[in-house]
């Protein structure tokens, strides 16, 4: 199935993780030219830059931190510079929260960077789009805004929001040919996932057992939906919350 993104320019950001290379790769694939940011990760970034040029692909890497909003602007311009006009945007760039008690500074700085910092993101893209008459936006939740984990509130709470904002621009922006949509992944295999003390394989077995597909998100899972939503192949989606879970919610 061809998706239409030929052409089209796709911004990702936080693509130098695991979910966000996998989008990065997957819009790639698709004849879309990438602009990979990253805040922390820049080694991976240019070397997913690099793995997509040398198959055939076109990306950029392009440093971008959502605490700061002359760097938004100053990675939009960048991109629209070398690039073009960017068609397609993937709100996937996250700020993790810490999992010592919560303070002032980190929930702050937490709802800085995963709420203020995406909606100045997608606000920095949506006067291209709205001059081209075309664009995709999709923002990445994650399913602990449906089912909270006995933890830190800053990051399910960011990603609700989040949720809610997505359905003001879909709204807003579908007249001028917008459509935005959030993807909610489930528990998903991720290096950092993997890595978190208390997520071993007792608990990646666990949560296989009771999702009806028997087995874990990967991020592929993640990329082929987001790659869809964030398509000209999707012409009517707009305003959904897709989940990437398995069925998982099924059984709770």
């Amino acid at each position: 199935m061809d998706l239409g993104l030929h052409g089209r320019v796709a911004l990702v950001t936080g693509a130098s993780g695991d979910i966000g290379g996998a989008i990065a790769m997957t819009l790639a694939q698709e004849g879309a030219s990438v602009a990979v940011t990253w805040y922390s990760g820049e080694e991976r970034a240019h070397g997913l830059v690099g793995t997509i040029t040398a198959a055939g692909g076109r990306a950029i890497a392009v440093r971008l931190d959502q605490r700061d909003r002359e760097s938004i602007r100053a990675a939009v311009r960048q991109v629209e510079q070398e690039l073009g006009g960017i068609a397609v945007l993937v709100a996937n760039a996250v700020s993790w929260p810490a999992r010592a008690p919560e303070t002032w500074e980190s929930l702050t700085g937490d709802f800085t960077a995963n709420v203020t910092g995406t909606l100045t993101v997608i606000d920095a893209a949506l006067p291209g789009m709205r001059a081209a008459g075309w664009g995709r936006v999709v923002v990445l939740s994650s399913d602990v805004v449906a089912q909270p984990m006995p933890a830190g509130v800053a990051y399910p709470a960011a990603k609700g929001a989040l949720e809610t904002a997505a359905r003001v621009y879909a709204s807003r922006e579908a007249p001028y040919g917008i459509l935005t949509n959030v993807v909610r992944p489930g528990f998903t295999l991720t290096e950092r996932a993997l890595n978190t003390p208390g997520f071993g394989q007792e608990v990646v077995d666990a949560e296989a057992a009771m999702t009806p597909t028997r087995r874990i998100c990967t991020p592929e899972d993640v990329a082929s939906t987001v790659a869809y939503l964030g398509s000209a192949a999707n012409g009517h989606v707009n305003g959904e919350i897709v989940s990437v879970a398995g069925g998982r919610h099924l059984t709770r």
